[in-house]
């Protein structure tokens, strides 16, 4: 299990963009598992829907690529890579995500080819699947700069 702080160390994201809390399931370079804890004080509430919060479908698969993220930087050799999104296909969105909800995020990889990868993502509140898709992305080199 990872905890918050531990994710810091592997990916760049950070408040208010950090959105996988934990990671619960890592099997390295296979699949990953995270949490994300849906909470009213969620700066996109404010806009999204005032009255009628729903968490936007581009941050659940945001919070998708983040879990994948730390489990292809958990690999030796990508160390020092940021993933950067280059695509999604097949997404669905079966279940508004609200405040209070769990998200339980899971990745698994299905191709890595430096520098490209692709993903299988599955968002769930409960046993409900609320989204699912498949993320492609670029593996970065990080500079001291970024």
């Amino acid at each position: 299990m990872l905890q918050s702080q531990e994710i810091q160390a592997i990916i760049p994201h950070r408040y208010p963009f950090l959105l996988v809390d934990r990671i619960i399931e890592l099997e390295e370079g296979k699949r990953a598992v995270g949490i994300k804890n849906v909470s009213i004080n969620e700066p996109f509430f404010q806009g999204h829907f005032p009255g009628h919060p729903i968490m936007p479908g581009v941050l659940i698969m945001e919070a998708l690529a983040q879990v994948g993220s730390v489990l292809i930087l958990k690999i030796p050799e990508y160390h020092g890579y940021v993933g950067l999104f280059a695509g999604l296909d097949d997404v669905k969105f079966k279940r508004q995500v609200i405040p209070g909800d769990q998200l339980r995020l899971e990745v698994e990889l299905v191709k890595l080819r430096k520098p490209f990868g692709f993903a299988q993502g599955k968002a769930y509140v409960g046993e409900e699947l609320a989204a699912e898709g498949t993320l492609k992305f670029f593996l970065e080199r990080m500079t001291s700069a970024q």
